[in-house]
Formats: C-alpha cells, structure tokens, sequence
C-alpha cells in the first residue's frame, strides 16, 4: 500500500501558511488581498484537494473567464516546470472530463474549474458546491457570489477570495468588511511581507525596478505589487464621477414619481448580460430609478418583465443593432417589436466609445440613482475600466469586455440622448429667471424648455397612432 500525503509536491512559503492553519481551525469565509506572483491560485487549489478528500462534495475553483481557468490551473505550470493539476496525485483521479475542466476523485468528490463571464454565471445555479474558490474577485461579477451564497448556507460550507486590487469596487467592499469581521480569515500582503523558506523576499527590490524601467507605471506597480486600492481610479473611467456623486448624496433613495414618464434604455446581447436603465427627467435633472439586467433571454421576455412594473413609459431606447436581420429567421428584433405593436421606441444613433464615454462624464453631474435599485449598475460602473495589456504592462485606449460592460453601455445610449437637452441654457425671461410655461396637457407649471420636450413627444405619439 502506498501512502500519499496530501498537500501532494506541494512546500507551503511562511507567508502561505496562516490560511492553511485557519482553513483546518473550520473558518468559514476567507479573503486573500496578495500582491501578484504569491501563487494565490496553487495555494488555493491545495486546499480544495485536501479537503475534496477529507469529504465528497462538490468543489468549485471559479474564474473570470474560461482562457483565466484554463490557463492557471488546467493547462497551468509553475516555474519549476510542474503543472498545477499534477498536485492531485494520478492514483487519486477517477475521471478527467475536458470540455466541462472536471476532475472526478476515486472517492467520488467533483473538482471543477469554473468561469462567470457572459451567460456562464447561470452555471451556478443549481448546483450544490461545498466549497468555491473566486480567482481574483476582483474582476469577478459580483452576482457570482450572491447566486452562491445561500448555497454555501445551507450546507454551511466554505468560500476563498483571492484578489489584487481593482480600484475601490466590490472587492474593496468585501476586503473591508471582511478585516473588521472575526468570522472572516483576512490577510493583507504586499511585497515586503512576503519571504520564501529562506528568508528572502518573493519579490525584489530589484525585480520591481525593472518593471519601472521597463515602462510599467508606477500606479500599476502600486497596485499590483503593494496591493493598492487608490492607484486603479484613473483606469477607470468613471471613478471621479461615482466619487463625486458619493459625496454630494446622488446616490440615495429615488422614488418613483407618477406623474413623469419613464424612459428605458436596453443594451441587448444574444450571448451575454442584457441590460436595462429606467430613468425619469425632471428640469436638467435625471433621476435613475431602476435597473434590470438578464442573461439568455428574448426580447418577449424582457418586455413582459418591464410591463409588470407599475411605471407610465415614455420612451423605450435601443441600440442600432436592433435592426441587425437573424441569420436563422430574417428577422431583427425590430421586428419583433413592430409585432407586438411597441410604437413608443427609437433607435439611438452609432456614435463611437469614446464620445460616448464623454457624454457620460458630462451627463453625471445631472443625474440621481437610487441606491438599492441600482446597486448592481453602481458596481458595474466603478469596474468599468481600460484593458490591460500584459506585455506592455500598461492600459490600452479602450474598455476591457467583462461583465460591467454591457451596463456601462446601455447608460451610455442613455447621455448619448440627454446631453444636447442637459447642456443647453434654460430659456429665460428679461429679469433673467428661467421661462415658466403651463403645460396644456397637465396644467402644471414647468421650464419652457421642459414643455418642449413634452410637446414633441405628444406629437411623436400623434403621428404613431
């Protein structure tokens, strides 16, 4: 009989120690802010193996994307030249199934790698994990955890966060929660906290100095090195304007008022998040009271969703690509509107990222979320960010495609609609007060600007009946 110790080839660095102790003391929940290169993902999958054996349940080793899973674990070697999978010894593997990155134990445990990005979090559902690891949250939809959670509830099991930062998001959230809460296994390392079993410092003074004279930023190395929330904002494309609002109270409770209309703005994708805005216009101001999204759904299904809403629709607001024809049926979701005799909606013009990443700045001045309704949206703007480019170690002009996306996106379509009306001067009268009107149709008194407004849409909708 050959005995087999678990953790298998696999020497613990001091620093990587305190987990493995308080994993086995039965904690709970555990959050790893690590600088990069610490083997977060090794030290983690370890875990999962050790006790994929003590018991047999599900385990989950979950990334951002499938090329992430797949690339650190599955096809993953260290830089001694062993492959990360090798740490489960051969005699203990029942079955390897590829296409779906799962390993079957001989005593019947499942390990599994898997990714949330696009439709790939509703894997989630229904199953029945008894421990997850989350590849750095950081850049993780944060609905991954929620869907989780009461899973990990009811069979009172166990979740890892590891994570470098990604500027003050919902990692930064949890990380705060998490040092202050003593259910919670918390650690913080940055470069001079880390040191091999003898003595020396994982990462050198030396080896960071070369990364600087090789043009990483110092921003990057900040955060990527000394585990620094502060130094992602100016990647993000939002952050001073979520900031801002934050500190003027814009991001508070917002009821709906009945007597406005309510316009929609839809970013709708076949393969991933579709997104829905509610906001309300009142003067220059925009109130966002609402926020819908969903994954793998049709049209029908979205817009019974709205329509159990008690809200009094103005205008619904899609991208140009709705008139794109299927290659199955010919048809465009255009269509499919016409057909079910949707007469309140335009299409907003193509206009490039970039300008409408601008008319976003402009338009957050003027805008109210509520912060329930909208929390999700919050998040998903403050992980809004440029791609990063590994090989240059710097960011790229553009938006990285990841689950904030498609939010960012159809609120874009939305400033793209409203900055002309925002940033234009109020009419005013000789005493320079702004012009007040009484609206024929409702008797209240409003700007003249407003009553514009109002008075196209009513003879838009004459011209529609």
């Amino acid at each position: 009989m050959v005995e087999i110790t678990i953790p298998y080839k696999f020497k613990p660095r001091p620093y990587q120690l305190p987990i493995l102790k308080y994993i086995d003391w039965w904690w709970l929940r555990a959050v790893q802010l690590w600088h990069r290169r610490t083997g977060k993902d090794k030290t983690d999958f370890n875990i999962i193996i050790k006790k994929a054996m003590e018991r047999v349940w599900v385990y989950f080793h979950i990334f951002p994307t499938y090329a992430q899973g797949k690339k650190v674990i599955w096809d993953g070697i260290d830089k001694a030249g062993m492959k990360v999978l090798d740490h489960i010894p051969a005699q203990l593997i029942r079955r390897r199934d590829w296409s779906d990155l799962l390993i079957e134990l001989i005593n019947g445990s499942i390990i599994q790698i898997v990714w949330t990005d696009g439709r790939n979090i509703d894997r989630l559902v229904g199953t029945n994990p008894a421990w997850v690891v989350f590849s750095e949250y950081s850049l993780q939809n944060p609905r991954a955890w929620d869907l989780v959670r009461p899973i990990l509830a009811e069979n009172w099991w166990r979740a890892i966060f590891n994570f470098t930062p990604r500027w003050e998001n919902h990692a930064y959230d949890l990380y705060n929660m998490a040092k202050d809460n003593d259910k919670w296994f918390c650690q913080s390392l940055t470069v001079d906290q880390t040191f091999d079993d003898k003595g020396n410092r994982v990462i050198s003074d030396e080896l960071i100095q070369e990364e600087r004279d090789s043009g990483m930023d110092e921003d990057l190395i900040q955060q990527e090195y000394y585990v620094s929330f502060q130094a992602f904002g100016q990647w993000s494309y939002y952050s001073k304007q979520i900031k801002q609002a934050q500190e003027e109270n814009r991001i508070t409770i917002m009821p709906y008022e009945p007597s406005i209309d309510v316009d929609t703005f839809w970013d709708l994708w076949v393969n991933d998040i579709n997104t829905i805005w509610f906001t309300q216009r009142i003067g220059k101001e925009v109130r966002v009271i609402d926020y819908m999204e969903w994954n793998w759904e049709w049209l029908t299904y979205y817009l019974w969703e709205i329509n159990k809403k008690t809200y009094k629709y103005g205008f619904h607001y899609f991208p140009h690509d709705i008139r794109v024809r299927e290659y199955t049926n010919g048809k465009s979701r255009e269509d499919t509107l016409i057909e079910l005799w949707v007469k309140n909606y335009k299409i907003v013009d193509k206009l490039s990222v970039e300008d409408g990443i601008d008319a976003v700045r402009r338009v957050f001045q003027y805008c109210v979320f509520d912060r329930e309704k909208c929390k999700q949206w919050i998040l998903a703007l403050k992980d809004y960010h440029k791609e990063y480019d590994e090989l240059r170690k710097t960011f790229k002009a553009h938006p990285e495609h990841n689950w904030a996306s498609n939010a960012a996106d159809s609120f874009r379509y939305m400033a793209v609609i409203y900055i002309k009306d925002l940033t234009k001067p109020m009419a005013t009268n000789k005493e320079g007060k702004v012009r007040m009107v009484t609206n024929p149709l409702t008797g209240q008194q409003q700007s003249y600007v407003r009553w514009q407004e109002n008075k196209e849409r009513w003879d838009w909708w004459k011209n529609k009946l």
